[in-house]
């Protein structure tokens, strides 16, 4: 069965180790890279990001067009996963795309979510809980990304926030109980 997870957090919270964790390390899985490596610290965090993977599921990168790519893995494998929404986000408005744009593209991505083939994994940043940017660009990159995280928490079965290594899902495919269902014991 295809499943959707949707994995948030701040830098260096442990969002890519645990996503290259919720997957089979068998079978048909592709990795959606969308960093370039524009200096080296990006090229040393993507060389430790290869290493902490399985050398045999594929790896795509893709900092621009992402779901047309994503398109053409559609039942061509048996998992994916995207990471990150982050530099997805920052790629595009560097390269001038208007803010319509994205999220039209953050809004067909949940679309091909919905309607999966695979299974999906999706990292992004939690930008929103920081420093508040002093900058016009600083400030529309944080309102961008939040809302593309909010369509794409919307579109998938699962949401976990990622908090020092350690997962706090919001969201679950699986009903949660509340309090005060009358299967819960009481205390």
């Amino acid at each position: 069965m295809a499943i959707s997870l949707f994995i948030l957090g701040g830098a260096r919270s442990g969002k890519s180790r645990f996503a290259v964790t919720q997957l089979p390390h068998r079978g048909r899985i592709v990795f959606v890279a969308t960093a370039e490596a524009r200096d080296a610290e990006m090229a040393r965090r993507i060389e430790r990001h290869r290493a902490e993977r399985p050398h045999h599921w594929r790896t795509v990168e893709e900092p621009l067009e992402l779901v047309s790519r994503l398109g053409q893995l559609e039942g061509a494998c048996d998992g994916v996963i995207v990471d990150c929404l982050t530099l997805w986000v920052s790629n595009r408005l560097l390269r001038g795309d208007l803010d319509d744009a994205i999220l039209d593209e953050a809004s067909a991505l949940a679309r091909l979510i919905g309607r999966r083939q695979s299974s999906f994994t999706i990292v992004s940043n939690e930008v929103g809980t920081g420093v508040h940017p002093d900058t016009a660009v600083g400030l529309r990159f944080r309102d961008l990304l939040g809302t593309v995280n909010q369509r794409l928490a919307a579109a998938c079965d699962t949401v976990v926030l990622m908090v020092a290594g350690l997962p706090l899902t919001l969201k679950s495919a699986t009903p949660i109980p509340r309090p005060d269902d009358a299967t819960v014991p009481a205390p």
